[in-house]
């Protein structure tokens, strides 16, 4: 294509839509040649009655035939004095959970998710137009901005989804840089007393929910308290956001929200909106359906948590599946420790050896990028010592 724009086949779809709206996806070919593709919009897809052919699977979807619910870790028995029974207990759960399922619920957090619900439904609610003059995109690795992430090549089977991303922490990591909407006009900020509907003010409260749980999970696998928090500091870590949008789809059997795989982070925090158990995770050979209420606020564990925990913890293989009738929202925040910061499994003799090796943030997220989409828990290789055989 030598650098000029390429569309999806959208001939058909437009006979029967009438104007289609479209992503500018960007990407590096294998060789170094910036490409960009024009993916459509699937919030105006939406209105189908079929499926365009891109958005497929090629293969038949394995369905979720056995479902799982987290339990609720209560984050105020963590903040428990260090003799209390209800922490000691609440401890004793979180390592239970982390280690069999390596995800979790937090109740008792303290953070409003109404505001954040009315954020994410204001900015989609936005015609077409006004939400990408408000929000530009540029190529990295994050995907920053509106549009779509993770896109490689024009026969590449699409998501059935929509985004919105935004790093949040460092504080001038997207100074210069238009990711952030205009509208609502509270989206990023706090600018008046009792302002509602600003994520960097979610985000900070659940960066300090974080900050207890990375201590906590050290202390629930019997490890130095701060084996993880260690990589973490206030100026550097990186808090990345990324609102996804699931319009109805026509045929829930053939599409995907989001493909399977893991999270290239320590720790990811979820809430979602408007309907619920479409986050399915793979375990024991199957697909469970995870059993996760609106409005709630729901922990898993990243690659760089598997890593550093030398295996103790696993980050666990998880995709979203659609659905016909309803919209759905979530917003993801993935907390990560600096670039430049290499990480260290822990040592400790009550554990075996997992097999990791210590990597720098910054190669291994880059690594995850390339390597993904895969069918398989293909990135971790990297941090393996042994890492010619497949996991």
């Amino acid at each position: 294509m030598n650098g000029e724009i390429s569309s999806f086949s959208t001939a058909a779809i437009m006979e029967n839509t009438g104007k289609l709206n479209h992503h500018e996806s960007k990407f590096t070919d294998q060789n170094g040649i910036q490409q960009t593709i024009l993916v459509p919009v699937v919030q105006d897809l939406a209105r189908l009655k079929s499926l365009p052919r891109q958005f497929i699977q090629r293969r038949a979807t394995k369905n979720a035939t056995s479902t799982f619910t987290p339990a609720v870790i209560d984050m105020a028995g963590l903040r428990d004095g260090p003799d209390s029974s209800s922490r000691a207990a609440e401890l004793q759960k979180l390592g239970r959970e982390a280690r069999d399922w390596g995800l979790f619920l937090i109740g008792n957090h303290g953070l409003v998710l109404s505001d954040v619900e009315q954020s994410v439904r204001g900015f989609f609610e936005l015609p077409f137009e006004e939400k990408k003059r408000s929000v530009g995109t540029y190529m990295s690795v994050d995907n920053l901005g509106y549009g779509r992430s993770f896109v490689k090549s024009e026969d590449q089977v699409l998501d059935w989804i929509d985004r919105l991303a935004m790093k949040v922490a460092p504080k001038a990591a997207t100074d210069g840089l238009a990711v952030w909407p205009n509208k609502p006009p509270n989206f990023r900020h706090c600018n008046i007393v009792n302002c509602r509907w600003a994520m960097e003010k979610y985000a900070d409260g659940a960066r300090k929910i974080l900050d207890e749980l990375l201590q906590a999970l050290a202390e629930a696998l019997s490890v130095d308290k701060r084996a993880f928090s260690q990589y973490f500091d206030q100026e550097t870590t990186e808090i990345n956001v990324r609102i996804n949008y699931y319009p109805p789809s026509p045929d829930p059997t053939s599409t995907l929200g989001i493909t399977a795989h893991s999270d290239a982070s320590a720790l990811t925090l979820l809430t979602q909106f408007e309907s619920s158990n479409c986050l399915q995770i793979f375990k024991d050979d199957q697909w469970f359906t995870v059993h996760w209420p609106c409005n709630t606020l729901l922990v898993t564990v990243g690659d760089l948590m598997e890593i550093m925990s030398d295996g103790i913890l696993k980050s666990p293989w998880h995709r979203a599946a659609t659905q016909s009738e309803v919209d759905r929202f979530s917003v993801a925040l993935f907390y990560t420790p600096p670039p430049g910061v290499e990480i260290v499994p822990v040592q400790d003799g009550m554990h075996a050896r997992g097999g990791y090796k210590k990597v720098v943030v910054k190669e291994y997220i880059e690594n995850s990028y390339r390597v993904n989409p895969a069918p398989c828990k293909r990135a971790i290789m990297f941090a393996k010592e042994a890492n010619n055989n497949p996991v």
